[in-house]
Order: structure tokens, then C-alpha cells, then sequence
């Protein structure tokens, strides 16, 4: 890749997608919208100056913006891995196959390339799922006046979650790991009733306070 994703501008990054080369794509995407979803977190914690209960809310306040800082800055990191690992999966299956050797060796390369497209995006679902519960336990003490971005940021992190899981199962038959995918099964079941569970927990939340 020339530039890095996370130094290029909005306008840029998005122009990137919309190109034919499809490394960044959605998974890139969706661990994007996962740290736009920490980044609102943490703006709203920094907007609370006077919650509802000082004496309960302050350290709450303070652990839910230090947890969303370092998950921003792992979706961040997650984008460029993601798009990283495309590219070393179009790479692979690139490589020559006239002879047997080769075609083991390409075999090997693509096997690999595959394990890492599929971590990447299952380390982007744990994080959005992390920054999903922090707009859940921040909902009901952050300034009501930014409210609303409490929802919208949990809304990014559900995205995140939704779109990268899409990642993980479209890796799945291609996926010559045993143990990673019995892991990633895993995940993907319990993955749907977690995330409408929490989501409809903001949203009430989100509703019953800019009331």
C-alpha cells in the first residue's frame, strides 16, 4: 500500500474505497466505524463535567474514556492489518504453479495469508464489542447535552461488529485451521444476540434520557 490509512485525509481514505483495488475495503471499514465509535465515547466523557453522582460516576467516567482511547487506537491499527492481510492474500494466490513444488509452496503461502485475513477482523469484532459495552455503561451517566453521540457511537460500534463478522464468515471455507475455525464459528453464533441485546439496551437508554 503507498500511504498508510490512518495518515490519509477523510476525503482521501474514502476515494481509496471507492476504488477498484479492493484492499482497503470492508473490513478496513468496519474497524474504521469502530474507532469513529470509541472516538464519540470518549468525547462524551470528556464533555461530562458534572455527572448525575460525582462521587459514583468520576472514576466511571475516567475508566470508560481510558478503555475507549485504547481501543480507538487498536481499531485504528486493526484498519491497516486488515487491509494488509487482503493484500497478502491476493499475493499468495498469485504465486506460480507449474510444478508441485511451487504449487505446495503457493498452497502454504495462501493457507497462511488466509489465517491472518480472518484474525484480523475477528480482533476487530472483540473490539467493537468492547467499545459497544462502553457507550452501554456510559449512556446512563454521560452529559445528556451529547446524548445522542452516546447512541450514535454505539450505533459505529455495532456496524463494526456486524460488518467484520460479514469478514470472518466469507474467510470461513477457505480457512484450513481446525482450532481458528472452530473459534470463529464460535463467535459468529453468539455474536447476533449480544450485539441486540446491547443495542437495544442504548437505544432505551439513549431514548428515556433526551426525553
Amino acid at each position: 500500500m503507498e500511504d498508510r490509512l490512518t495518515e490519509l485525509t477523510v476525503r482521501d481514505l474514502v476515494e481509496r474505497l471507492a476504488t477498484r483495488d479492493p484492499a482497503p475495503g470492508g473490513g478496513s471499514a468496519a474497524a474504521l466505524a469502530g474507532a469513529m465509535g470509541a472516538a464519540l465515547v470518549r468525547m462524551v466523557v470528556e464533555l461530562t463535567t458534572a455527572p448525575t453522582d460525582p462521587a459514583k460516576a468520576g472514576n466511571e467516567l475516567t475508566e470508560i474514556g481510558a478503555a475507549a482511547a485504547t481501543w480507538q487506537s487498536e481499531l485504528l491499527t486493526l484498519a491497516e492489518l486488515d487491509a494488509n492481510a487482503y493484500h497478502a492474500v491476493v499475493k499468495a494466490r498469485r504465486l506460480p504453479r507449474g510444478t508441485e513444488r511451487e504449487i505446495r509452496a503457493r498452497d502454504v503461502q495462501v493457507a497462511a495469508a488466509i489465517r491472518e485475513a480472518t484474525r484480523a477482523p475477528l480482533a476487530t469484532i472483540r473490539a467493537a464489542r468492547a467499545v459497544l459495552e462502553l457507550a452501554e455503561r456510559l449512556a446512563p451517566i454521560g452529559s445528556r447535552h451529547a446524548i445522542s453521540d452516546v447512541g450514535v457511537g454505539g450505533m459505529l460500534a455495532m456496524t463494526s461488529a456486524r460488518g467484520a463478522a460479514l469478514n470472518v464468515r466469507i474467510n470461513l471455507p477457505y480457512l484450513e485451521d481446525p482450532e481458528l475455525s472452530a473459534e470463529a464459528t464460535a463467535i459468529l453464533e453468539s455474536l447476533p444476540p449480544e450485539l441486540d441485546l446491547r443495542a437495544a439496551a442504548i437505544d432505551s437508554l439513549v431514548a428515556e434520557r433526551m426525553a
